[in-house]
């Protein structure tokens, strides 16, 4: 397939659709719960266990999704079209229409469906970067489509609170914007899709990630666990250890938004410098980031938010820098990129499972209750907000290391 130079007009859906990614991802895991909570009355017990369930389902769904793209069973105008459709459904089910059925299982149901549309989505948006685009303008395209889904994410994660201003039924017209920002994206992307299909006599079956993604999974599963450990902790952390429930939102929207200020300024330091080591000195200021969190108490308030604008700067380059070191190696083998997508979009969704599933668990065994928060309890708390992603990302830096030194070894030696 010939490597294109993406217009405005590409640039803009890319960008929309995006958006649309944000909006249905990350902040569903907010609102979902509780409206299913405040409305129905389901335990918040059971509905996390449903949510980290489906997680564990997406072990086998993402990479067949990924197999499904790839084999060419469909064009991706078709597949983002059904992918549109699902999330829309799953919008319908979770925020506008009453449960028909038992709360519980209309609330699985329903987030099976937006979750499979969302990963579908995901798999052809990143697909479609490593298919059609040179890679000098790889940072262009991620400027676009990773500050779409910063402000996707931001803008679903305060519409509820706006929307309870003007309505007494807030989520109903929060599920109107979903759909709606799903319904406009699909269709200003539907051109934009190459026609192009790969057709091979390759089966819809599951298959193991090819042995040279490997290490690529490994950084990005090892490197996500961090984020997705803080953002299950953030709440707690605030109210807590720094002693301020009410200043979660503000900070919230602090972290986002400073993420998606800082993509283009990632994108441009992509350009300008090797993307491996861009990315390696970001990870080390993160590490320097969480070290400092540890040293703060209650009253900090202002120091926090310092370090939460710091550190969404610093995942803004995470979310930017690492698919393009993972387009940039795929586009130099012929490991087909839909497979490769549908486990790296699995990567990130078991990292935020690890943490829902092992992180609460072992914090309650360490001793932190809520309902009745002792000296130790919120120490035990900073320790899992602070030094266990700490931890990790010393991990994520030297995975990021192999890689990279992988990749030169590779190219030396294909230069011989």
């Amino acid at each position: 397939m010939s490597k294109n130079v993406p217009n405005r007009r590409i640039l803009v859906a890319v960008g929309l659709f995006g958006v649309m990614l944000g909006a249905v991802g990350l902040p569903i895991y907010l609102h979902a719960p509780k409206y299913f909570s405040d409305t129905y009355g389901v335990s918040l017990a059971l509905l996390g266990a449903i949510m980290f369930v489906l997680r564990v389902v997406d072990f086998i769904q993402d990479p067949l999704l990924g197999r499904l793209s790839a084999i060419g069973i469909a064009s991706h105008r078709v597949l983002s079209a059904g992918a549109g459709a699902l999330i829309v459904a799953g919008a319908l089910g979770l925020f506008i229409v009453a449960a028909p059925i038992n709360p519980t299982i209309w609330f699985a149901l329903s987030l099976v469906l937006l979750f499979t549309g969302y990963s579908l989505s995901v798999i052809l948006l990143y697909t479609h970067a490593a298919n059609n685009f040179v890679d000098t303008t790889q940072p262009i395209v991620a400027r676009w489509r990773e500050a779409g889904q910063l402000i996707g994410i931001c803008l679903s994660a305060i519409a509820p609170t706006l929307f309870t201003e003007i309505s007494h039924v807030p989520y109903t017209l929060f599920g109107g914007f979903l759909i709606s920002i799903t319904v406009v994206s699909v269709l200003l992307m539907h051109n934009r899709w190459s026609e192009q299909m790969t057709i091979t006599s390759q089966k819809f079956t599951f298959v193991a990630p090819d042995a040279r993604i490997r290490p690529y999974l490994v950084l990005a599963f090892i490197n996500a666990i961090p984020v997705a450990i803080t953002s299950t902790l953030f709440l707690f952390y605030v109210e807590y250890a720094i002693g301020s429930a009410t200043a979660s939102g503000p900070l919230l929207l602090l972290f986002f938004g400073a993420a998606a200020f800082s993509v283009p300024i990632w994108t441009v330091l992509a350009k300008k410098y090797v993307i491996e080591w861009v990315l390696g000195m970001a990870m080390l200021a993160s590490l320097v980031a969480f070290v400092l969190t540890f040293t703060l108490g209650a009253g900090d308030i202002v120091a926090f938010a310092i370090i939460c604008g710091v550190t969404g700067v610093l995942t803004g380059a995470d979310l930017t820098l690492l698919p393009m070191v993972f387009i940039k190696f795929l586009q130099r083998t012929d490991v087909p990129s839909e497979e490769a997508f549908g486990y790296w979009s699995l990567s990130s969704k078991l990292a935020l499972a690890l943490a829902v599933g092992l992180v609460l668990p072992g914090l309650e065994v360490s001793g932190f209750d809520p309902a009745s928060p002792t000296p130790l309890g919120i120490y035990n708390l900073s320790v899992a907000y602070a030094l266990v992603p700490s931890a990790l990302k010393i991990c994520a830096i030297y995975a990021l290391w192999r890689v990279t030194k992988r990749q030169s070894v590779s190219v030396q030696g294909s230069s011989r």
